[in-house]
């Protein structure tokens, strides 16, 4: 009941009055910002992100942010900038404004435009990482320039950090968390990489905005089965493939237990409200009381909704044998887990243990745990003020993302972290990491004043309570 509850409080937040159009010499400045950010090639192996980041710090300098509270962190081929706007300290520790500056490879003879050139046409905004992310880099960036032009002096340090490789390793991420805490330390961070609003695919209009606070975290196993081999006139009754076999076999039969949070009963109760049928009713049973088994083995076979209630492993690799006529000495399969936030790499791996026996070794490839943010009062209503300024009245929804970015590991390293995207799009139109990609016009706009709202919401006089 509560999850009803929290669904009903946010989007009751809406009978408000927008906040003004942002205006256009801001308008302006961002779209061409725009520009030179998407220009950036920043996909992996390019070694443009580092000249973003001096090119960004460059903006923020002028704007009046000291040297010494700039810094890009050179790591690799890549770097994060971290930027800090100091504040008068009478609102508590430092918020953390999140994004990251890389984006997926595109191949230009595959595109309709250059990915890498910002195209307006037809209501929309096209260019790589024009919605992931950097269509919320850019406005968190004019945002910083717009309040420094005004004197704004907020009430606690605002921390830039833009990282360098979220669409790979991540390792740019934990290079802040665990080598230079000392400069990105905040009491929560504000993700522009998660939430966001859906629009209406009929007419366009605002249906809902998603307040992310949840991420699952992903782990890659490796399932190995080892065997003398021989030729295969000479057939063993053990089988390195056929073992493995058992084992994955085993696996498929396997769900993991149920769980929820605060996040993932938000979502399926505004998700159930407005879902009709058998899969509704179970959304709606699953929020009322996350105990009732019918309704989640309903929702488990569901492939949208599956990860929002346990931890999911998969085979997604095989690799066996090496000649045609010889028995196979190794068979190695590759196991995708995205793990429910509490729930450890280590708990996961012992439960494919048991489930693959001791003739299967296994051994983790690539992961991090995760962990959910507090669902915080003061961060609800800001949002809500953020959102309603240009939709107003839509509700806000708690969710827990199954996909995971930045956030995960700031999350696992202390600092809760919530996805509040300024963009809102239809389904239709999510091309992020495909072909293509774009944003519509009017929600990049409304973008600038989606973070500007947000930002003096929590760092102004007489912001949120607590």
């Amino acid at each position: 009941m509560r999850a009803a509850a929290v669904v009903f409080v946010l989007a009751g937040m809406g009978a408000q009055t927008p906040a003004p159009v942002t205006p256009e010499n801001v308008r302006q400045e961002a779209r061409d910002l725009y520009a030179r950010v998407v220009g950036f090639k920043t996909s992996v192996g390019l070694g443009q992100v580092p000249a973003l980041a001096a090119f960004l710090a460059d903006k923020l300098k002028a704007a009046g942010i000291p040297e010494g509270d700039i810094h890009i962190l050179p790591l690799g081929e890549t770097a994060s900038l971290v930027a800090r706007y100091r504040g008068d300290g009478t609102g508590g520790r430092p918020i953390l404004l999140l994004g990251h500056m890389d984006v997926v490879t595109a191949n230009p003879r595959e595109w309709v435009r250059d990915p890498f050139t910002l195209i307006e046409q037809d209501g929309y905004f096209f260019g790589r990482g024009t919605a992931d992310v950097k269509g919320d880099v850019t406005a968190i960036t004019e945002t910083f320039l717009r309040l420094k032009r005004e004197g704004f002096v907020p009430t606690r340090d605002l921390i830039i950090v833009f990282t360098g490789d979220e669409e790979t390793l991540q390792a740019t991420t934990r290079d802040v968390v665990e080598r230079h805490r000392d400069l990105v330390d905040a009491e929560f961070a504000l993700n522009g990489d998660g939430g966001g609003g859906v629009l209406a695919e009929d007419t366009g209009q605002a249906r809902l905005y998603y307040l992310q606070g949840a991420e699952k975290s992903y782990a890659t196993y490796e399932l190995t089965v080892h065997n003398p081999g021989g030729h295969s006139s000479e057939p063993r009754v053990e089988n390195a493939i056929y073992d493995l076999a058992d084992a994955l076999k085993a696996l498929q039969a396997y769900r993991f237990p149920v769980q929820s949070n605060e996040w993932t009963l938000g979502s399926l109760a505004a998700s159930g409200a407005a879902t009709p049928g058998p899969l509704g009713d179970a959304m709606r049973r699953f929020a009322a009381n996350p105990k009732d088994s019918e309704a989640a083995d309903r929702l488990a076979v569901e492939p949208t909704y599956v990860g929002r209630t346990r931890t999911t492993c998969v085979a997604t690799m095989l690799k066996a044998g090496h000649a045609e006529n010889a028995l196979p000495q190794t068979a190695t399969a590759t196991v995708n887990c995205r793990i429910f936030p509490g729930t450890t790499r280590a708990d996961v791996q012992a439960q494919l243990q048991r489930l693959a026996g001791p003739k299967v070794e296994i051994t983790v490839d690539r992961g991090f745990d995760s962990v959910a943010s507090p669902l915080r009062h003061d961060i609800r209503a800001a949002v809500a003020r953020a959102v309603h300024a240009s939709y107003p009245g839509i509700p806000i929804v708690p969710d827990q993302a199954s996909y995971y970015t930045d956030g995960s590991i700031l999350r696992a390293a202390g600092i809760p972290t919530y996805g509040v995207s300024g963009m809102f799009l239809k389904d239709s139109d999510n091309f992020a990491h495909g072909l293509n990609e774009r944003m519509g016009v009017n929600a990049f706009y409304s973008g600038l004043t989606h973070w500007y709202v947000l930002v003096k919401a929590l760092a102004g006089k007489g912001g949120a309570a607590p």
